[in-house]
């Protein structure tokens, strides 16, 4: 599997999450300051959601101080789920009812044991397809398309 991997700063929590994705094989690409490159972390984000939207990664994961930012700017790619998960639960409630396909986590509130965990839940889950779920996502994808078609409302602030 290819995992697609960005923060905006480079930190002790993603260079274990790095070692933790190769020990269980993955093939990872490191975007942004993982890969020597300065990035703000809306760019690191629709890089990573860009390449799993492509097919160019099978799953992304993405960091930023609090973590929301990244799943904010990632979720706006067509086609992407990001969840920005601080516990395993969470993390395995996304995959099992939403089909999440980017993780975010916070650099300021996950420490390498929760983000462990959190790994572990996101990849030994998988979306099981139900019609309640597969409604709820049908209904987001069109949510998706419509907005692809119109204009987003202008809140009248940039």
């Amino acid at each position: 599997m290819r995992i697609v991997v960005g923060s905006d700063e480079r930190t002790h929590l993603t260079d274990a999450v790095l070692e933790e994705l190769r020990r269980r094989g993955f093939e990872v690409e490191p975007v942004g300051p993982l890969a020597g490159e300065k990035r703000s972390w809306s760019e690191v984000a629709r890089i990573v959601a860009e390449k799993v939207a492509r097919g160019e990664a099978d799953e992304g994961i993405l960091f930023c101080w609090t973590g929301t930012g990244v799943s904010i700017a990632a979720n706006k790619v067509p086609g992407i789920r990001a969840a920005l998960c601080d516990d395993a639960e969470t993390a395995r409630g996304a995959r099992l009812w939403n089909n999440a396909n980017v993780l975010c986590m916070s650099l300021r509130r996950t420490s390498e044991a929760v983000a462990r965990e959190i790994l572990e839940a996101w990849f030994s889950t998988r979306y099981i397809p139900n019609p309640e779920d597969d409604a709820c996502l049908a209904q987001v994808a069109e949510i998706e398309r419509t907005y692809l078609r119109e204009p987003a409302p202008s809140s009248g602030r940039p």
